[in-house]
C-alpha cells in the first residue's frame, strides 16, 4: 500500500481577473515572473524544497500553458513512478460534471486522489503567491502542537488588514476566533492561504460540508473546525511573501527583484526556483545598447536601451527603443525608436515604431476602474501596436491593433482598446 506522510493540494484552476488582460488567455499561476519563471514556479518549488515529492494541482481556466510548463514535473524534480505531480482536472462523474465552485468544492472532488496516498497530513497551497516557505518546519509545528488545523499566517499593516481573512490567537498561538475580510479588525494576524490539515479532520469537513454551494476554506471549511473545537493554530511567517493578485503588486513584485539588495532574493543556492527551461540562444547585447539595473532573459537582443525593468526571454528591443520602469514579456517585439515607461506588456507582442507608451497624466479608467488604477500601461498577449501612436497612463490594450483605433494618434489616459478575443 502507498503512504506519503504529507501531500500537497496546489489550487491553481483561478482566472485572476483582477490582472485584466494579463490572464484573459492564461490562468493566474502561468502568467510569467521574474523574466524567467512563471508564478506557479515557486510554490512548486517550495514543495521539492521542503521535500514534499507528492503534488496534486488544480486547474480549471485556460489550463493549457500551465500543463505543458509543468508536463511531468521533471524541472522540480516532482516525474516520480510514486507521487510526482499530477494534473486535476474538473471531470464528469456518474450523477454529473461540476465545475471547480470554491477552493475547498476543488479539494473535494479530488477526495479520491488523496485517499490512494493514505496521507497523515495534508498540504493545501495557492498556485498565485511568491515566496519561499519550507513546509517541513510548518509540519513539524503542527505535529508539536497537536493541531487539527495550522494556518500560516503574517502580521500586515491594520490599514491592509480587512483585505485578509484575519486570525485572533492566544499566547499558545491557538486561533479563538477569525473574521472573513472584516470591516474593523481585532487583529492585524492574517491567514496566508496555506494550510496544513491533519488528514482525519480535512477529510471529514470536506465530506459534512460537500453540499455547500461555493464550498471555500475561509469561508467554511475553517469555521467548521472551528466550531467543532477542533486545535486550530496560526503559524507565523517572516519572510517574503506577495499576493500578486493587482496590476500594481505584479509590477512591484518584479520591480523588488532588481532593487540592489533584493527583498525577494532569486540567486540563493540553497533555495533553488526552478523552471521548464527552453532551449534557446544566449542574450544579445548590441555595442551601443545600454542596459542599467535589470533583470534580461535568455536569447534577448538589446539594441536600445533598457532601464531599471525585467524583460523575459526572446524579446527583441529594436535601435533607439528605451524600455524603462516596465515588465516585458517572451517573445515581445518592442520596435526602433519607440518609449515604454511603467508599462505591462505580455507575451508575444508587437510593438511598432516610434510608439510613447505611458506618457502624460493619470486618468481613472473608463473600463474597468477596480481592475485598472495605476499609471500603468497594460498590453495583453500577442497584441499588435502599430507605429506611431501615443498611449496614456492606466490604459489597457488587447488584440490586433490598427492606426484606426487610435483617433488623432492617441489613446488618451484611462482608455481601452479590446479586439477580437478582448475580455469582453
Amino acid at each position: 500500500m502507498i503512504r506519503k506522510e504529507m501531500i500537497a493540494m496546489l489550487l491553481a484552476g483561478g482566472q485572476g481577473s483582477r490582472l485584466g488582460v494579463l490572464t484573459q488567455k492564461v490562468a493566474k499561476p502561468a502568467v510569467s515572473f521574474g523574466g524567467k519563471y512563471r508564478i506557479i514556479d515557486f510554490p512548486l518549488s517550495n514543495c521539492i524544497n521542503s521535500g514534499v515529492d507528492t503534488v496534486g494541482v488544480l486547474t480549471q481556466y485556460q489550463p493549457l500553458r500551465l500543463n505543458s510548463h509543468i508536463g511531468i514535473g521533471i524541472p522540480w524534480d516532482l516525474d516520480r513512478n510514486v507521487g510526482g505531480v499530477t494534473i486535476l482536472p474538473p471531470y464528469e462523474r456518474s450523477k454529473g460534471s461540476d465545475w471547480y465552485t470554491g477552493t475547498a468544492n476543488a479539494i473535494f472532488q479530488n477526495l479520491e486522489y488523496m485517499e490512494s496516498y493514505h496521507p497523515e497530513y495534508v498540504l493545501i497551497l495557492s498556485g498565485d503567491h511568491i515566496y519561499k516557505m519550507d513546509y517541513e518546519v510548518m509540519l513539524n509545528y503542527h505535529k508539536a502542537n497537536g493541531a487539527d488545523v495550522t494556518i500560516a499566517a503574517m502580521t500586515v499593516p491594520y490599514e491592509e488588514a480587512g483585505r485578509f481573512g484575519i486570525l485572533i490567537a492566544d499566547e499558545s498561538n491557538r486561533i479563538v476566533d477569525f473574521e472573513e475580510k472584516p470591516e474593523h479588525p481585532r487583529s492585524n494576524l492574517a491567514s496566508m492561504g496555506i494550510y496544513i490539515f491533519s488528514w482525519k479532520a480535512l477529510r471529514e469537513a470536506l465530506i459534512a460540508l460537500s453540499e455547500v454551494p461555493g464550498c471555500d476554506f475561509g469561508k467554511h471549511i475553517i469555521p467548521y473546525c472551528h466550531e467543532k473545537g477542533q486545535r486550530i493554530f496560526a503559524y507565523e511567517y517572516n519572510g517574503y511573501w506577495k499576493d500578486v493578485g493587482t496590476l500594481s503588486s505584479y509590477w512591484e513584485a518584479n520591480m523588488e527583484l532588481i532593487d540592489i539588495i533584493p527583498e525577494f532574493n532569486l540567486y540563493e543556492e540553497y533555495w533553488k526556483i526552478y523552471t521548464k527551461s527552453d532551449i534557446i540562444p544566449p542574450q544579445y547585447i548590441a555595442e551601443n545598447a545600454v542596459v542599467e539595473r535589470s533583470i534580461i532573459g535568455e536569447g534577448t537582443e538589446i539594441y536600445g536601451q533598457v532601464v531599471n525593468s525585467v524583460v523575459g526571454a526572446g524579446v527583441m528591443v529594436k535601435p533607439g527603443a528605451v524600455v524603462r520602469d516596465s515588465i516585458v514579456m517572451r517573445g515581445t517585439v518592442v520596435g526602433e525608436n519607440s518609449v515604454l515607461e511603467k508599462a505591462i506588456v505580455a507575451e508575444d507582442v508587437t510593438i511598432g515604431d516610434r510608439v510613447r507608451a505611458g506618457g502624460g497624466e493619470y486618468a481613472p479608467s473608463a473600463y474597468d476602474p477596480k481592475v485598472y488604477q495605476s499609471d500603468l500601461v497594460t498590453i495583453g498577449e500577442r497584441s499588435v501596436i502599430p507605429d506611431n501612436v501615443a498611449i496614456g497612463k492606466n490604459t489597457a490594450i488587447s488584440g490586433v491593433t490598427a492606426p484606426e483605433d487610435y483617433p488623432g494618434g492617441r489613446l488618451p489616459a484611462g482608455d481601452y482598446i479590446m479586439k477580437a478575443g478582448g475580455v469582453r
